[in-house]
């Protein structure tokens, strides 16, 4: 029987890329996020394009996100003789870090709000409410997880379920509208399990661009979904499986990709030195849970 070839690292890029939606300026995004940021630095334009062209974008398109990144605020740029280098600016630096948890840290525990809306605009604000993962029981009335504030000008009843609580999987499943965010997280375990086997062999590029393409397509999903409290989902909820693979991957390709990184970045950046970010607040929470999933 002849030997099945494994997929080479460039091709799994490609495939992989090719099959999420991606954006330019939202990868650019990740890219600083997770590549920059814990880091403190700012990056040369050469550096970016090279590592948005490992999943396909143009030198043309990079640069145009560059500029309407920076049109809105979110990058801001500094020229050293010929050169451009970027950096986030302080408030999408913010942003990133609010998002920083949710993607790297472990499921942040919430309970259950019953929201009541007046009648006036009670359809725009419904409509926005279930963009945040609530679920509509009237046409005033919803109900979802208890995270964050209440919104303004709206009156919330924090509810703890007691009783027939076995019931509360039916209820969500008569509720809530899963399907979507479990064929996200279905997807992504179809993408990049495979990636898991063949990391520790995956070269610097290749294993930054797939660490991208990672954390990409796991924050998306989380912030899709409205993240129920676990005794709510089904048993066999593909998100805690994706949520050990994101980990385990994440660390697998992290000492290529960081030293890609030390390597490339940072010999035309000012502070990109270390090939382990030193300052990052969640390889901890990472490495728990791998190693809760059995990856350690």
């Amino acid at each position: 029987m002849a030997k099945v070839k494994p997929p080479n690292p460039d091709e799994l890029v490609s495939d992989i890329s090719a099959a999420m939606p991606l954006r330019a300026a939202g990868f650019l995004v990740t890219l600083y996020g997770d590549a920059v940021v814990p880091r403190g630095a700012e990056v040369w334009m050469g550096a970016i394009i090279e590592t948005c062209a490992q999943v396909g974008f143009s030198e043309t398109l990079v640069r145009t996100a560059v500029s309407r990144l920076v049109a809105a605020g979110q990058l801001e740029g500094a020229r050293r003789g010929r050169r451009s280098f970027y950096r986030l600016t302080a408030s999408a630096q913010a942003e990133y870090a609010e998002a920083a948890g949710l993607i790297y840290g472990a499921p942040d525990p919430c309970g259950w709000r019953f929201v009541y809306l007046p009648a006036e605009g009670a359809d725009a604000v419904m409509s926005g409410l279930e963009r945040q993962g609530y679920a509509r029981l009237r046409a005033q009335l919803a109900v979802g997880p208890a995270r964050g504030p209440v919104p303004p000008d709206l009156l919330a009843f924090e509810a703890e379920p007691t009783g027939a609580t076995a019931l509360l999987p039916q209820f969500v499943a008569q509720m809530f509208n899963l399907t979507p965010h479990a064929r996200a997280y279905a997807d992504l375990i179809q993408q990049f399990a495979p990636v898991l086997p063949l990391a520790p062999r995956i070269g610097g590029p290749q294993a930054l661009a797939l660490r991208l393409l990672l954390v990409h397509g796991w924050r998306s999903a989380l912030q899709h979904d409205p993240r129920l409290p676990k005794e709510a989902l089904p048993k066999d909820w593909p998100g805690h499986a994706a949520r050990a693979l994101f980990a385990r991957l994440y660390l697998a390709l992290s000492p290529a990709a960081d030293s890609h990184i030390a390597a490339h970045f940072g010999a035309e950046t000012a502070g990109l030195t270390d090939s382990e970010p030193r300052d990052h607040p969640y390889l901890t929470q990472l490495r728990e849970m791998a190693a809760q999933a059995g990856g350690a």
